[in-house]
């Protein structure tokens, strides 16, 4: 079965959308349209038709470009059902545990609150990819605008029992920023410090460092491994519960 083809598209300061075509239906989707500008420019290049917005929340920097590429496709916008009052233009509503089919690949659909209280992932298994919008970030998560510590951590543990090589396609070039603040609440982390190091020359070069792997993530991410007694000796707060160490690794980044 082929693979979902990906293509990054940057747009504004730091967003990234993900335009994919399933080949053997020739579906094409865009995850969390910005603008509309850039999608259609890339659509002309490649020569496809978008039948599909992918949204992961209600935040206008993923669907600031939905109704203008409706209007000008036609195509179908699916969200969450929690959120369907703030989602423009949705037509197809999505829960936690959803199969939405997409040709002849399946997207399994995780509520995942914390950032919004209406947001949701899609993990498409065959092609190794997960949409995961502001939830998740490369050594980064999502600020807690809409939810608790708790749900957040319960939200990211849901991707902790993913398969290590599954690609974490984010929505924001927050990378080097959020390695910083990494080394500071986890600093014996030798894979961190590699990784910081890797990333750093990325950037130089301005070469994007998403996606990146959920099991670098599991590894190298402070919000990922609230339970890990490495990162909570780091934090003075050896044994206590995951949510309060994650909650105060938030607590951390907000003032960083």
């Amino acid at each position: 079965m082929s693979k979902l083809e990906i293509h990054q598209i940057p747009v504004l300061n730091d967003n990234y959308l993900y335009l994919f075509k399933e080949p053997e239906s020739g579906l094409v989707g865009i995850v969390d349209p910005a603008v509309a500008g850039p999608v259609l420019d890339k659509l002309d290049e490649l020569g496809w038709t978008l039948t599909h917005i992918i949204n992961t929340h209600h935040h206008m920097d993923h669907t600031g470009g939905n109704l203008e590429l409706k209007e000008k496709t036609g195509c179908i916008v699916v969200g969450a059902k929690g959120d369907a009052d703030r989602i423009p233009g949705i037509d197809i509503q999505l829960e936690d545990g959803d199969i939405f089919e997409f040709g002849s690949q399946k997207a399994r659909v995780f509520e995942v609150p914390g950032h919004t209280r209406g947001h949701i992932a899609y993990w498409f298994e065959q092609s190794d990819a997960l949409f995961c919008g502001d939830t998740l970030f490369a050594l980064g998560c999502g600020r807690l605008f809409e939810g608790t510590p708790a749900e957040m951590w319960h939200s990211l543990n849901k991707f902790r029992k993913l398969p290590d090589s599954t690609k974490v396609y984010c929505a924001h070039e927050y990378t080097e920023a959020n390695a910083r603040f990494a080394v500071t609440v986890d600093p014996a982390n030798k894979a961190l410090r590699a990784r910081y190091a890797e990333i750093r020359e990325l950037r130089k070069k301005l070469i994007p460092t998403v996606p990146s792997t959920l099991g670098e993530e599991k590894s190298t991410n402070p919000f990922m491994r609230a339970d890990d007694p490495g990162l909570q000796a780091a934090l003075g707060l050896t044994g206590a519960d995951p949510i309060t160490v994650f909650a105060e690794t938030r607590a951390r980044k907000d003032s960083f």
